[in-house]
């Protein structure tokens, strides 16, 4: 389902635990990291789209978390030049995306990341708040930083330090924190 601008409409997930940590995961066979995100489809609402993608991709269930906010409006992308499939119709040209903030309540031992046929992801881990920001693909940072900018005042509290490293959940693969080198 496209719009009639080009864009798919689209959900995003942060997932933060009790300690203020981010989920962070590892698209399968790549060295690209991301939020949980995928399309809504038609006749869906983003609140449905949001639970679908979260246990399609993650494994939790709506019990298992708990909703914290979401986005006022759309977030919008545009996809690089070389990643648009110019003979598809209707044209795509990027995604409009309703972030969620969400929160852990249930056990991180319910992620599991085989939880539909063909998983998106092969390893996650928790990070600090801004860490995305410096590692998610380029031309998703400016909806990263403005989903992150909004949510900020509802998980940090105001002039708190943030740290700059990560913290490895059981179920990660080894993974070097590039900051603390």
């Amino acid at each position: 389902m496209i719009d009639c601008e080009g864009y798919r409409p689209n959900v995003g997930i942060i997932l933060c635990n009790r300690e203020g940590l981010l989920f962070w995961a590892k698209r399968c066979g790549q060295d690209a990291w991301q939020f949980p995100q995928g399309g809504i489809r038609r006749h869906e609402s983003h609140e449905e789209a949001m639970y679908r993608e979260l246990t399609e991709e993650t494994g939790l269930l709506p019990d298992h978390v708990e909703i914290v906010a979401h986005t006022r409006g759309w977030l919008r992308y545009r996809l690089p030049r070389h990643l648009i499939r110019h003979h598809s119709t209707p044209l795509c040209i990027g995604q409009k995306q309703i972030w969620y903030m969400l929160r852990l309540i249930g056990d991180e031992d319910c992620v599991r990341l085989d939880a539909c046929p063909k998983p998106e992801f092969d390893g996650w881990r928790w990070v600090d708040y801004w860490y995305p920001m410096r590692e998610v693909v380029f031309f998703k940072r400016h909806v990263y930083r403005r989903a992150l900018k909004e949510f900020a005042p509802l998980l940090l509290p105001e002039g708190a330090p943030t740290r700059r490293g990560v913290r490895r959940s059981p179920a990660a693969d080894p993974v070097v924190d590039p900051v603390a080198e």
